[in-house]
């Protein structure tokens, strides 16, 4: 009796070990009658002719072999074949030659080798399960953000381990420039790949990625989290500068605002996580020439014509803003293509260049700020210099304004530059001219009268 009680004992210790490895009831049956006719295959030559039946509520299994009756003296195959009288022996006294007996076989009694050899079968299986379920796990959280421990650091890549003591590397490739990290110290990362080569999962975790910056903003600001703002492009230049460009489902919310909290509270933490990585959070606009202005900025931008096809941009501007258009290295103007997808290419406006021109945006007081807002969206005109090079039927057209609207804004334009020119005709100079006036006059009444000239000459 004892043996046929290791039985269900062992059963017992290999759910408890189902427990520690979290796998599901169900799965873990399926492997433990797996690894029993596995070890039952080599053990009888085959295990066609045998049931596994597991009693997950009683912990316990058990094990029957069919055997065919055949005449005492005619066993040729005891594995699959069994005598008249032992069938009958066996608690079957009706047993007839030809028919099927089913004889119960107690596993414990084969010896702790065969108990071994089923232990190491499913400690293979149960490992194997795991690193596939884990696969799957990761797999779907790739892009997710996952905090994880130092454990160890090589040269190259850095060792992490989650909470369920789950290994994932950092690549130095994907740590930010200036990442330096202490054995037990906690960081964060997005899964960036993970793959499964020889059943052997891999996962890959990144701070460079841009998915990165994403999930930092979800995890700070709420409204992202809640969908009320959407994060619609982001572009980075890790350990230099980001720009993320956002837009809010909700009219009342200001997305920017809502990114950059109150005196900055949200995106400070942000920029910490990222070593100082300075983030431009713009407002995403559909239309491209306004995004490419926004994305630009600081730097305000002249006019802008696109080639939506070929994706290229040529953006005008103040020699004075050209610098703030491409930026300290160049990150600007770079950090702009990524997060529009246009090729960028930036000009001076040499037809303003020594002029004096102004943003169309100050003229709200007098041309309604949405009539703005269309010339800008549709023409690429920031300036009032750049709407006055258009014609007025180019605005009813392009801007689809009425041709009284048109008339309004250029009637406008003109008047700002007319004052100013009608300001600046007193400041001339003309004290030189007066004392020539006397002598234009003189001159031309001597001209009239050529004999008082020359009596003049003689005297």
């Amino acid at each position: 009796m004892a043996k046929k009680e290791e039985a269900p004992n062992m059963v017992e210790r290999f759910a408890e070990f189902k427990e520690l490895k979290n796998i599901d009831k169900t799965t873990m049956i399926s492997v433990l009658e797996e690894s029993f006719r596995n070890v039952l295959a080599k053990m009888f030559g085959t295990d066609e002719n045998l049931d596994v039946i597991m009693n997950p509520d009683k912990g316990d299994v058990q094990i029957f072999q069919n055997l065919e009756v055949v005449p005492d003296g005619e066993v040729t195959n005891p594995n699959l074949q069994i005598s008249l009288s032992d069938a009958r022996a066996d608690n079957d006294p009706d047993a007839e030659v030809g028919e099927e007996h089913t004889k119960e076989i107690i596993f414990a009694d084969f010896g702790r080798r065969a108990i071994l050899n089923l232990r190491q079968t499913l400690q293979s299986k149960i490992l194997d399960l795991q690193k596939e379920a884990i696969y799957a796990k990761f797999k779907e959280l790739e892009g997710e953000l996952v905090t994880g421990e130092v454990y160890q650091t090589w040269s190259k890549e850095t060792l992490l381990l989650d909470d369920d003591k789950n290994e994932l590397l950092l690549p130095k490739s994907e740590s930010i420039p200036g990442d330096f990290f202490r054995k037990g110290e906690t960081i964060r990362a997005v899964i960036a790949n993970v793959d499964n080569k020889n059943n052997n999962p891999k996962i890959t975790v990144s701070r460079t990625n841009q998915n990165f910056l994403r999930r930092l903003f979800e995890l700070e600001v709420p409204e992202i989290h809640d969908g009320l703002i959407n994060i619609r492009a982001v572009a980075r230049i890790p350990g230099e500068r980001a720009k993320i460009a956002v837009e809010s489902y909700d009219d009342r919310i200001d997305p920017v605002g809502a990114c950059v909290g109150v005196k900055g509270s949200r995106i400070h933490g942000i920029v910490r996580e990222l070593r100082n990585e300075n983030i431009d959070v713009i407002n995403y606009t559909n239309n491209p020439q306004l995004f490419i202005q926004r994305a630009l900025s600081p730097a305000k931008v002249s006019s802008i014509r696109l080639d939506q096809e070929e994706k290229k941009a040529e953006v005008f501007l103040r020699p004075e803003e050209v610098s703030l258009a491409i930026g300290k290295g160049g990150l600007n103007i770079k950090l702009a293509s990524m997060l529009t997808g246009y090729t960028i290419d930036v000009y001076r406006d040499t037809e303003e260049a020594d002029e004096e021109d102004i943003y169309i945006d100050e003229f709200k007081d007098e041309i309604e700020p949405w009539v703005i807002d269309v010339i800008k969206d549709t023409t690429g005109a920031m300036t009032a210099k750049a709407v006055l090079r258009l014609s007025k039927q180019e605005l009813m057209d392009k801007a689809d304004l009425e041709e009284e609207t048109a008339e309004q804004v250029l009637s406008v334009l003109r008047a700002e530059f007319e004052d100013e020119e009608a300001d600046e005709e007193p400041e001339t100079p003309e004290a030189p001219e007066a004392p020539e006036a006397p002598e234009a006059s003189e001159t031309s009444e001597t001209s009239e009268n050529p004999e008082e000239d020359a009596a003049t000459e003689e005297k």
